[in-house]
């Protein structure tokens, strides 16, 4: 069966947003997914499903929304894009929890850079469904903003090396 890594939005550990991890694993063996798996309290789950990408996505959106009774969005990878993610990542020497790849559900717009505001220090790429960010000076003093982004849930390097390894334990 396919291993999948599911991405969730606006997840947070406290406040707005928050989610148990025990309760989205819970949530996810009630869908029929197996061997589910968690990675820090910010909304990464991986787990096993016969179903594709796209059926997954929906069950999963689904019952996130009836938990919280707001859309919480998620994005899907197989353990194959992901790799492919990391293995692409255009800032191989940049420090990886500076470096995020922000995942999206379809590929950047091709005007996603002209539609970039607040850059300074930042270096930004395309990818297949992603779009990378190498923050130089630290993602908490960027004021960068990427309007193809909005929709899209970011990922440092790290985060993402460690859910590869995960998945294809």
């Amino acid at each position: 069966m396919p291993v999948y890594i599911a991405l969730l939005r606006a997840v947070n550990v406290g406040g707005t947003g928050k989610l148990p991890m025990a309760e989205l694993r819970a949530m996810c063996e009630a869908l029929g997914f197996a061997h589910v798996r968690t990675y820090i309290a910010s909304g990464n789950v991986m787990f096993e499903s016969g179903l594709a990408e796209a059926a997954v996505k929906k069950k999963l959106e689904q019952r996130l929304e009836a938990y919280a009774r707001k859309p919480i969005g998620a994005v899907v990878r197989s353990v194959s894009e992901l790799a492919a993610v990391l293995r692409a990542n255009p800032f191989p020497d940049a420090a990886p929890d500076r470096t995020v790849a922000i995942f999206l559900d379809a590929p950047p717009p091709v005007d996603a850079l002209e539609q970039v505001s607040g850059q300074k220090a930042e270096e930004i790429a395309l990818g297949v469904r992603e779009i990378y960010v190498h923050y130089k000076d630290g993602i908490g003093q960027s004021r960068l903003r990427i309007a193809a982004a909005k929709a899209g849930t970011a990922r440092n390097m790290n985060t993402v090396a460690k859910l590869l390894e995960m998945a294809q334990a």
